[in-house]
């Protein structure tokens, strides 16, 4: 047929890593071993103890009760069609169904979103109505503005945001309803709402294992009204979704969140110099 391919010679893994382009300041997340054995062994445990809890407690970071593929599945080394497939043989788990809709339907919801938007990853992606409500308020006061080193180290005067980007420097993930949470303050706390979007884009796709992906950017454009409808007016935020620490501790023990994000952050240490 004719067709030529790019090769890519990995039989000396040191060479071989020595001629990418990679960012040697973010640290290595010691959690995560690759590999599609790997992978699969995550899913059988996920299957054997935490499916069953999936759509009540994956909101609460303090409950093991997500699956942890995210990184695999955004490497190709698990197919979505092969968790789908072993999900759905579970079909006495409470859970079974969540996490389908999680895994197909939002996942082929931001594949979508990428594919069909080229400005993806930028402020422009967002809907007209997102993009003038917050360019209306983007003169608001901010009790607060940090700078893009300061949120990197995590050293805001907000100890649930810091250690939900201190989670992602040091384990390379978020808990889910923590990063609507990071991704809607650095909005609040930036002095531009394109600023904000693209520090968030910036952050994510740095230390995130999965980051430089749909789910990623979508989670992003979500944060800022994408995939949402207008909410009541607010400084700042405009129409978009509010989000403050009090409903974090409705929903889960924030104070508890903390404890334990620090408590492997000391163990990793692997909080970058900026």
């Amino acid at each position: 047929m004719g067709l030529r391919f790019e090769s890519f010679d990995i039989d000396d893994i040191n060479r071989a890593l020595s001629q990418l382009q990679i960012d040697r300041s973010v640290k290595r997340v010691r959690e995560y071993q690759g590999g599609t054995d790997q992978a699969k062994k995550r899913l059988e445990r996920f299957l054997g103890t935490r499916l069953k809890n999936y759509d009540s407690m994956r909101n609460d970071p303090n409950n093991e009760a997500t699956s942890g593929l995210s990184p695999y599945l955004h490497f190709g080394q698990i197919s979505p069609l092969y968790i789908a497939l072993e999900v759905s043989r579970q079909r006495k788990s409470p859970g079974r169904e969540a996490f389908l809709e999680e895994l197909i339907v939002r996942r082929e919801l931001s594949m979508n979103f990428v594919s069909f938007n080229t400005e993806y990853d930028s402020f422009a992606a967002l809907p007209a109505w997102c993009r003038q409500s917050l360019r209306k308020h983007q003169n608001d006061k901010r009790e607060y503005i940090y700078s893009l080193e300061q949120l990197e180290r995590g050293d805001t005067r907000d100890p649930y945001w810091n250690a939900a980007q201190k989670e992602m420097v040091c384990l390379g993930k978020m808990a889910g309803y923590m990063r609507m949470y990071w991704g809607k303050k650095i909005l609040e706390w930036t002095a531009t709402p394109e600023e904000a979007y693209q520090t968030a884009i910036y952050l994510n796709d740095k230390y995130a294992l999965d980051g430089r992906d749909p789910n990623g950017y979508a989670g992003v454009a979500w944060c800022f009204g994408k995939h949402d409808r207008p909410w009541k007016e607010r400084p700042i935020f405009g129409n978009i979704r509010y989000m403050n620490a009090a409903g974090l501790k409705r929903k889960f023990d924030a104070d508890e969140y903390v404890r334990r994000v620090e408590e492997s952050f000391r163990k990793n240490d692997t909080l970058p110099d900026t």
